[in-house]
C-alpha cells in the first residue's frame, strides 16, 4: 500500500511513493488573503480586521478557536451589507492577551469590533459563539439578528475530548514543529476528505496559518471555561437568532446547540445529520444563514 508524504506537499498533493500519479494536484483553491487593518479598540487592545462589502445592514463574524478571518469569510459570502470579521486576542495580527483570557475578553473583543463599525447583526461560529451567547447576557438588546455555528460551549465546561484536542493544538504550536501542528489539526477534516487534494491543500492552509501567526498559550484556559455563568440569562435576548448544531461533532456537541436554542426566545435551530458541514453541506449551509441574515 502507498503511503502519504507528511506534512503536506506544497502543491497540494497529495503525493504518493513509488509507482503511479505524481503531478501536481489541486485542491478548493483557499481564499485569498486581502490587507487587514490593525484597529485599536476602546479597551486598548489591537485587533485585526477586514472589511468588505458595502452599505446597510452590517454584519460582524466572530472566528472559532485557533482559526480567523479566513474561516468565517465563506460564512458571509451571501450576506447583504457590509461585513466586519476580525480576530479575537491572541489569534493572527491581533494583540497578545497579557495574561488569562476570559470569555468575557473575548466578549469585550466582539462587542468592541460591533460597536466600531455600528453592527446590528452578529455571526459567532464554535468560540466566537460562546463569545457572542456571554455579549449578550450583557446586553441582551445589542443585535437584531444572531447567527450561531456549532456553538462549542455554553453553561458548561467542554468535554473532556474537547479539552485534549485544543490543549494539544496550543502545545503543538507553541513547540514548532510542522509535523505536531499537522497531527493536531488533521482532525478538523472529514475522514472522507483525508488524502485528498482538497483535504490537503485546507491542511497546507491551516499548517501555514498557525505556523506564521502562532497562537497565545494564554488561550488553552479556555477550555476549562463555561462561556455563560447561567443560561437562564439569555431569556431576555431580544434578537431573532439561528442556532446551527451538527451530530457527531466531538468539539461542537449538538446537544450545546439545543440547549443554547432552547435558552434564546423563539430562536431556529437547524442540526445537521452529520459533522464536516462546511465540507459537506457548504451550499445548503451558505443559504441558510443568508437567508437568515437578508430577511
Amino acid at each position: 500500500m502507498r503511503d502519504f508524504r507528511w506534512p503536506p506537499p506544497p502543491d497540494g498533493g497529495p503525493r504518493t511513493y513509488g509507482p503511479g500519479p505524481s503531478a501536481p494536484r489541486t485542491g478548493r483553491p483557499a481564499l485569498p488573503e486581502p490587507a487587514t487593518e490593525l484597529v485599536t479598540t476602546p479597551h486598548g487592545m489591537r485587533l485585526e480586521r477586514l472589511t468588505t462589502g458595502a452599505g446597510d445592514p452590517v454584519t460582524v463574524f466572530a472566528h472559532g478557536f485557533a482559526t480567523g478571518i479566513g474561516a468565517t469569510r465563506p460564512l458571509g459570502s451571501a450576506v447583504n451589507g457590509r461585513k466586519v470579521f476580525f480576530q479575537f486576542r491572541g489569534h493572527g495580527r491581533s494583540d497578545p492577551p497579557g495574561g488569562p483570557v476570559t470569555y468575557s475578553d473575548l466578549a469585550r473583543d466582539l462587542r468592541a469590533m460591533a460597536d466600531l463599525s455600528s453592527a446590528t447583526r452578529a455571526v459567532g461560529a464554535s468560540l466566537g459563539a460562546g463569545a457572542l451567547a456571554h455579549l449578550l447576557t450583557e446586553s441582551p438588546e445589542r443585535f437584531e439578528r444572531v447567527v450561531f455555528f456549532l456553538p462549542a460551549v455554553l453553561d458548561e465546561p467542554r468535554t473532556t475530548v474537547a479539552r485534549d484536542r485544543l490543549t494539544a493544538l496550543v502545545e503543538a504550536v507553541r513547540s514548532g514543529e510542522v509535523s505536531a501542528v499537522a497531527d493536531a489539526v488533521s482532525a478538523e477534516t472529514p475522514p472522507a476528505v483525508r488524502n485528498t487534494p482538497a483535504g490537503w491543500a485546507y491542511l497546507r492552509q491551516r499548517i501555514d496559518q498557525l505556523m506564521r501567526d502562532g497562537l497565545a498559550s494564554e488561550l488553552a484556559g479556555l477550555a476549562e471555561q463555561a462561556a455563560v455563568a447561567d443560561r437562564a440569562d439569555l431569556s431576555a435576548v431580544t434578537a431573532k437568532a439561528l442556532v446551527i448544531g451538527s451530530a457527531g461533532d466531538d468539539l461542537h456537541p449538538a446537544s450545546v446547540a439545543e440547549r443554547l436554542a432552547a435558552a434564546l426566545p423563539g430562536a431556529e435551530l437547524h442540526v445537521y445529520d452529520r459533522p464536516g458541514i462546511l465540507w459537506t453541506e457548504r451550499a445548503d449551509l451558505r443559504d441558510r444563514i443568508s437567508t437568515f441574515l437578508n430577511g
